[in-house]
């Protein structure tokens, strides 16, 4: 209950400040900055660190990779039939492509699951959502971007500059050794930062009045992300070696998850459409709390 009043909140508050005018018009670039530059890298510093890494594992922090590729192939093939800008279909793949699976993802599990399966979510989210969001996700954005044209060589280079990524090659390379309780705290705080100040920006930038003009690509996308994703995920993973019981059935309800904050920021960053892209942060969030209840119970079959 209290992630949802957190969340519910930061919106909120997000959407006052654009109506009172108490901040400067160009506010949601320096609160994406900081999540980017800041929020991102500290989370995958404090939390991919101690992930003990093993076969078993392969298959769940797949999920992400497998779902962000179908989204791109299916995103790529609605935008052709839609007739949707480049912009807002890389937009689509992003954040209909990529699922919450840390703020959202694992509060639902400890509450649908029980907290022994927040390993498994932490490891879903680091090494799966974060992970292709720091280099295939840059890479679309990219190539996505209105009036920017990228070679293999400065794509290259995004990546291998892009904050988050760097954060999780250099928590890799720490791995042998232990942080001390100073900086491991200081990097969760840094890391806790993440939700409120991206929940304010996509706030601010909210505008429902726009939902009848984005109503197509809305609807597609949250569709794809609520509905089919997580559906094909099933169908994928279900008979795959290893599968089976409550780790198919976590990995699954991590994909049926809202649209990653994360990664509609950086399409935002991308200029990726982001009035939709607010939107489908906006309106995925708390339509999530009602598809999730119904996932948990087509799971028990599985």
């Amino acid at each position: 209950m209290n992630n949802y009043l957190l969340l519910g909140a930061c919106l909120l508050l997000g959407m006052l400040l654009r109506r009172s005018r108490r901040l400067p018009d160009n506010a949601a670039a320096s609160l994406n900055g900081f999540v980017v530059h800041i929020s991102l890298p500290a989370l995958t510093l404090a939390y991919v660190h101690g992930l003990k890494l093993d076969a078993t594992l392969i298959l769940p922090a797949s999920m992400a990779w497998v779902m962000f590729a179908i989204g791109c192939g299916f995103f790529w093939l609605a935008g052709r039939a839609f007739g949707f800008s480049r912009a807002t279909t890389g937009g689509l793949m992003l954040t209909g492509g990529l699922a919450n699976t840390s703020f959202i993802g694992l509060p639902m599990i400890e509450t649908f699951y029980g907290p022994q399966y927040l390993g498994l979510g932490i490891l879903i989210d680091q090494l799966g959502s974060y992970f292709a969001l720091s280099t295939v996700g840059i890479l679309v954005a990219s190539l996505y971007s209105a009036g920017r044209g990228v070679n293999a060589r400065a794509l290259v280079r995004k990546i291998v500059l892009f904050a988050p990524f760097q954060a999780f090659v250099l928590a890799l390379l720490l791995t042998p050794f232990e942080y001390p309780a100073w900086l491991s705290e200081l990097l969760k705080r840094l890391g806790a930062t993440l939700v409120p100040i991206a929940l304010v920006s996509v706030g601010y930038q909210l505008q429902l009045s726009q939902v009848r003009g984005k109503a197509a690509a809305l609807s597609v996308g949250l569709i794809f992300k609520l509905a089919l994703a997580p559906a094909l995920i099933l169908l994928l993973f279900k008979d795959m070696p290893g599968a089976g019981g409550e780790t198919l059935r976590v990995t699954v309800f991590e994909a049926a998850m809202a649209p990653m904050i994360g990664a509609g920021i950086v399409a935002i960053d991308h200029e990726l459409d982001p009035p939709l892209l607010t939107l489908m942060v906006g309106v995925g969030i708390p339509l999530s709390f009602l598809t999730l209840p119904v996932w948990r119970r087509l799971l028990e079959s599985f």
